[in-house]
């Protein structure tokens, strides 16, 4: 960002993935050194929650100072105050620093084809138990991240996406883990972040699981399609502004950007965390939900009431479809779960050493076919070796 005057030029460059952005920034960390061009001059980049502790360990990003002390920090409620707290190691922890800035959050979401299931009287799908239906073998395709994959068994088998210790947190045990997980696995045709979405449309599979930010765009281009967020709960995403760590890195080619970030950014924040900001989410104009609209209490949701352009709206009714948006099924609420769901549902939290072994476990005895899983096991890996940082959650 660059102020000229009383305005500010906005430069954007655009990126394929999130998973992309993080591994230009883990490239330019390991050259040493910075052109105008590169990611790590930039002032801002987008991190999703579920990358921010792999790029807090492995220096890519760095503190926002003084959050305090701006008007955009005091329109979050606590609830993302907690979460986006960290310490250097990237663990949650209420006396660490904020490292990024939401402007948006979304959920895991079930979408199947209602024609198909119509056609072969299968019944709509609810829960996330439904993904085990015999009928359904082979005709679901799903998003490649171990921790969706692994986290929707354990809410299959009534657990927490953030279970830490499968012998003692999961109904049945370590055993029954690896065998729903194994189960699972012969159910779905294709684990592919980036294709899964076109075999549904092209309907070589039914039934697609993945994030409301694909997903919502995808189903208003199509017909016959529902979107379920699981009753039983689902995990929770969101995607933030975050400063690239290039202070770090001797450098005379990035002008008045390598002595810190521009000054303007905390504007940027505050333009991203006025009320009215939230009006294209609740008009449906972009897929997911204004950071706003977050409940303080996970727990205690049904009342909350947030003011949009000096009105109180309760932020869990259905607001209005703008005109001649595509209609399709579905049990979202302006783009979030609804209040009895949301109540269940959590973000996905740093895996201690522990756990990721659990991971490791249940990936490394995936049957051969639909690798993707362990493929980006061993990109997360590889990532993970040569900033020896501690371990991930790389999901989106």
């Amino acid at each position: 960002m660059q102020a000229q005057g009383k305005r500010m030029k906005l430069r954007v460059e655009f990126q394929g993935s999130l998973r992309g952005i993080i591994s230009e920034l883990a490239s330019a960390l390991l050259k040493e050194r910075l052109s105008p061009q590169s990611i790590m001059a930039a002032d801002l980049v987008t991190v999703g929650d579920s990358w921010l502790d792999l790029a807090i360990c492995g220096e890519m990003i760095e503190p926002i100072k003084n959050p305090e002390q701006q008007e955009w920090f005091n329109r979050l409620n606590n609830r993302w105050k907690v979460h986006l707290r960290r310490d250097h190691n990237g663990q949650i922890d209420p006396r660490g620093e904020i490292w990024g800035v939401p402007y948006r959050w979304g959920s895991m979401v079930v979408a199947y084809r209602k024609d198909k299931f119509a056609k072969y009287k299968i019944p709509a799908i609810e829960d996330w138990e439904d993904l085990w239906r015999p009928e359904l073998r082979g005709k679901i395709s799903m998003v490649d991240s171990p921790r969706e994959i692994v986290g929707a068994v354990l809410k299959y088998m009534g657990a927490s996406y953030n279970a830490k210790n499968f012998e003692h947190d999961v109904p049945g045990g370590r055993n029954a883990v690896k065998e729903h997980f194994l189960m699972l696995q012969r159910q779905v045709r294709l684990f592919d972040s980036v294709h899964y979405l076109k075999a549904f449309g092209s309907g070589d599979v039914w039934v697609a699981v993945g994030w409301t930010s694909d997903v919502i765009p995808a189903a208003k281009r199509m017909s016959n399609v529902a979107v379920v967020v699981p009753k039983s709960g689902t995990s929770l995403w969101a995607d933030l502004w975050s400063i690239p760590a290039t202070s770090s890195i001797p450098s005379d080619k990035v002008g008045g950007r390598v002595r810190g970030p521009s000054p303007l950014i905390h504007q940027w924040f505050d333009f991203c965390l006025q009320p009215a900001r939230a009006t294209p989410f609740e008009q449906d104009v972009f897929p997911g939900a204004s950071p706003l609209f977050l409940p303080d209490n996970m727990l205690d949701n049904t009342d909350k009431n947030v003011s949009i352009q000096g009105k109180s709206t309760n932020a869990f009714e259905t607001t209005p479809v703008r005109e001649g948006a595509p209609q399709f099924d579905t049990n979202l609420v302006a783009g979030m779960p609804p209040a009895n769901i949301l109540q269940k549902s959590e973000f996905l939290e740093p895996l201690s050493d522990k756990t990721l072994l659990e991971y490791k476990w249940l990936l490394t005895d995936m049957e051969e076919g639909q690798g993707w899983p362990s493929t980006l096991w061993q990109y997360l890996k590889g990532i993970r070796e040569t900033f020896k940082i501690a371990p991930i959650r790389g999901v989106r």
